[in-house]
């Protein structure tokens, strides 16, 4: 497996469990598979559902920040990987 640096995130909101990441790379998906790594982050998710100012996209392109559900705490700068089978 690959990985290739999609993002970084820019805002955690704990009570919801949602983090916001601004897209720098390739983009993002529904369905893509990310590696969040960070000071004390380390795990993988499959991203589910994405919202760009509040409404749901299927996809981020870099220049945009995108908000998604994270399984678990994130902090600003951990840097976004999405998995790429290679």
């Amino acid at each position: 497996m690959e990985e290739v640096e999609v993002g970084r995130i820019t805002h955690y909101f704990p009570r919801i469990q949602v983090g916001v990441a601004r897209i720098t790379g390739r983009g993002l998906k529904i369905g893509d598979v990310v590696h969040i790594k960070g000071h004390s982050t380390d795990f993988f998710q499959k991203i589910e559902s994405m919202q760009i100012e509040h409404k749901p996209v299927e996809e981020a392109r870099a220049g945009e920040e995108v908000a998604f559900k994270v399984d678990m705490p994130v902090r600003e700068k951990d840097v976004v990987f999405k998995v790429v089978e290679g």
